[in-house]
């Protein structure tokens, strides 16, 4: 079992920056697959960013360049720094755990879910 726990959301405005945070607790953190996936109003949710335990990523093409995913495995934490954000960015984010090897784009194949955290970007 997993447990995790999104922080560092906000209202900011175009352009601005964030950095979330999501912090694990539980079984074996670094030998887990992290993704982050959002969701807005009326929409699906979305693939936004996920990193191996080895620390490869891999980005949906929305968010590429502008979003960097990382993960400090000695602090169970995973981070998403947005840089450059845009109205369309805007949505809750969740932070997500997989316990398998390979690059997992598809949320229901995740084990493992936050709360999330509510990202606002004014135009």
């Amino acid at each position: 079992q997993v447990q995790l726990v999104e922080s560092g959301g906000g209202l900011v405005q175009a352009g601005d920056s964030l950095r979330l945070s999501c912090a694990a607790s539980g079984r074996a953190f670094s030998s887990y697959y992290m993704g982050w996936f959002r969701q807005a109003p009326g929409k699906e949710r979305e693939f936004v960013a996920t990193i191996s335990w080895r620390t490869s990523a891999y980005y949906s093409d929305s968010v590429k360049g502008r979003f960097t995913i990382s993960r400090d495995n000695a602090k169970d934490t995973v981070y998403l720094q947005m840089n450059s954000l845009k109205p369309e960015d805007t949505a809750v984010y969740y932070c997500a755990a997989v316990g398998t090897s390979g690059v997992v784009r598809v949320a229901r194949e995740y084990d493992y879910w936050g709360q999330g955290t509510q990202v606002t970007v004014s135009s």
